[in-house]
């Protein structure tokens, strides 16, 4: 006897009440298969979501960690960038500074030759002109590399620039002028190199009335 008929008998031999429970039962059960099952599935899908938000979060972590280090080695190279350009810069301006030193002890001794010359002598004419030439080539030249001179001649007296050598009571002149500039300073690039030596006019001494 097959099953089928074996389930058609038992069919015929329940109630219809028992009939509708077993049919209850049998779709329950089903229900509770389909229900495990989709739980089980719905399980794997979880764990797989899971796996790939751990996955995102390290990849995040790998990328930041990654981001963090360019940012560094970025900044590194520009420090040490910065860096090279400052030194290269303080050794042009060393060398300038040196290159200009030497060059102004050579404009000093010319400008003294000038001022001691006797240009009422008509046999040095020559002489002076060619020394006046090569004056205003080697200033010329300086002024080209930013060297530039500070005459304070009639200014007031500046002592970030100049340097008082003596001071003297002259009539009619404002204290602390510069009355007289006994060597010029000079600049570079805006920065001083050398101060110049002046002498600056004093206050008459004050009168006592009483006396």
């Amino acid at each position: 006897m097959t099953t089928e008929s074996t389930t058609n008998k038992n069919e015929q031999t329940l109630s219809p009440e028992q009939l509708a429970d077993e049919i209850v039962q049998q779709a329950e059960e089903q229900v509770e298969e389909q229900h495990e099952h989709a739980h089980e599935v719905l399980s794997a899908e979880q764990e797989k979501i899971n796996e790939l938000e751990l996955a995102l979060v390290a990849a995040q972590s790998t990328v930041s960690d990654q981001k963090d280090s360019v940012i560094r080695a970025k900044a590194e190279v520009d420090n040490v960038r910065r860096r090279a350009a400052q030194d290269v810069e303080k050794a042009r301006k060393f060398a300038l500074e040196k290159f200009a030193g030497e060059m102004l002890v050579t404009v000093d001794n010319l400008e003294r030759a000038l001022q001691n010359i006797d240009k009422e002598d008509d046999s040095k004419a020559a002489v002076i002109e060619g020394v006046e030439l090569t004056l205003q080539g080697l200033t010329s030249s300086l002024e080209k590399f930013g060297v530039k001179a500070v005459d304070p001649q009639d200014q007031p007296f500046n002592p970030e620039f100049h340097q008082a050598m003596s001071m003297q009571e002259v009539p009619g002149v404002a204290p602390n002028t510069v009355i007289a500039v006994m060597q010029k300073g000079y600049e570079l690039n805006g920065r001083l190199i050398r101060p110049a030596m002046v002498m600056v006019s004093k206050a008459a001494p004050s009168v006592d009335e009483s006396a």
